[in-house]
C-alpha cells in the first residue's frame, strides 16, 4: 500500500525534521512542494528522501492543487500534512494498522486536529476539530478558495482514533504577521461570496460532515451578526462558554488573538475594502489590489 504525504513548505526549517522524523515508517513516499525556501528546508527534506518540487505560490489550495497534479497514478492513499504538524502516536498507529483494511467503499479518513499554543496543548474553546486529512488516490479534489480550503471526497469517509498535532515552534510575532495574512485572504472569499468575481470551485455543503456544518454557521449564523461584534461574541462563547479558560494563560492568548484579534481584523479589513469601493469608486478587484496587496487575476 503506497502512502504519498504531500507537505507545503516555505522557509521551515525548524519544523520539516520533525514532521518527516513522525511520517517515517508510515507513509512511503514525501512529496514536499517548496515555495523557493532560502533556508535548510530543502536540504534536510531531501535528507530524508523526499522528492522536492519548486512552484511559485498563490494560495494553499493553488498549491496542494499543484501538488496533487504531481501524484504518481501508482499511489493508494495521499495525506495532506503541514509542515508544523505532525501524528500523534495513536493516529500513526491505526493508520498503520486499519489503513490497510478498510473497505473499497471508503474513499478517506478523518481525523482530530489538535493545537498546541506558547507550549500548552489548547484542550478546550470548541476548537478541536476533525478533518479530512487521507484519502484514497484520484477521490478527494481541493476547492479553490484563498483561505479554509477542503478538499470534496468522492465517496464515504470515516473516523480514525488519535490526531495531528499543530505545534508551531516560532515566536508570536511570526504568528501574528502570518495571521496578518490570512485575513486579508480571508476577506477575498468573503468578497467572492457577496460578487462572484471568481469561479471557486467551493464544495456544496454536506452539513453531516465536521467543516460542513462549521462553515454553514460561519456563513449563515455568523456572517449576518455586525461586524466587529460578531468577534466579540465568537470569542466570549470559545472563552467562557465552551471553557477556553481552562487552558489557562496560553488559552487566554490563543483565545482571545484567533477568537477575537483575528476575526475583529477581518471585520476591520472588509470595511475598509468597501469603503475604498464606495469612496473612490473602484471594482471590487481594483479596491482588493489597493487595500489587501492581492491580485485577483492571477
Amino acid at each position: 500500500m503506497k502512502i504519498v504525504a504531500i507537505i507545503l513548505t516555505f522557509n521551515e526549517e525548524l519544523h520539516i525534521h520533525r514532521c518527516l522524523e513522525r511520517l517515517q515508517g508510515i507513509v512511503s513516499d514525501f512529496l514536499v512542494i517548496d515555495s523557493f525556501s532560502s533556508d535548510n528546508t530543502v536540504k534536510i527534506a531531501e535528507s530524508y528522501g523526499a522528492k522536492v518540487l519548486q512552484h511559485k505560490w498563490v494560495n494553499y489550495a493553488d498549491q496542494f492543487k499543484w501538488g496533487m497534479s504531481q501524484v504518481e497514478s501508482d499511489a493508494d492513499w495521499i495525506m495532506r500534512i503541514d509542515a508544523d504538524e505532525y501524528l500523534s502516536a495513536d493516529y500513526a498507529y491505526t493508520i498503520q494498522n486499519k489503513l490497510p483494511t478498510l473497505p473499497l467503499e471508503v474513499a478517506g479518513v478523518y481525523c482530530g486536529l489538535r493545537r498546541i499554543f506558547q507550549g500548552k496543548m489548547i484542550r478546550f474553546g470548541a476548537v478541536n476539530i476533525s478533518m479530512l486529512r487521507l484519502w484514497r488516490f484520484g477521490k478527494g479534489t481541493m476547492e479553490t478558495r484563498w483561505m479554509d480550503e477542503h478538499v470534496k471526497l468522492d465517496g464515504k469517509a470515516i473516523h480514525f482514533s488519535g490526531y495531528i498535532v499543530d505545534h508551531n515552534l516560532n515566536s508570536l510575532g511570526w504568528w501574528t504577521t502570518k495571521h496578518n495574512g490570512y485575513s486579508a485572504r480571508e476577506v477575498v472569499d468573503i468578497l467572492n461570496k457577496e460578487h462572484q468575481f471568481l469561479t471557486t470551485g467551493v464544495n456544496k455543503l454536506n452539513l453531516k460532515s465536521p467543516f460542513g456544518m462549521k462553515r454553514w454557521l460561519k456563513e449563515n449564523v455568523y456572517a449576518k451578526l455586525p461586524g466587529g461584534i460578531r468577534a466579540f461574541a465568537y470569542f466570549c462563547y470559545r472563552y467562557f462558554f465552551a471553557l477556553g479558560f481552562l487552558d489557562g494563560a496560553a488559552g487566554l492568548s490563543f483565545h482571545f488573538l484567533q477568537g477575537f484579534w483575528y476575526r475583529f481584523l477581518v471585520d476591520a479589513k472588509l470595511a475598509e475594502v468597501k469603503r475604498v469601493m464606495r469612496d473612490s469608486n473602484l471594482s471590487v478587484s481594483a479596491a482588493i489590489q489597493q487595500v489587501l496587496d492581492i491580485d485577483i487575476k492571477n
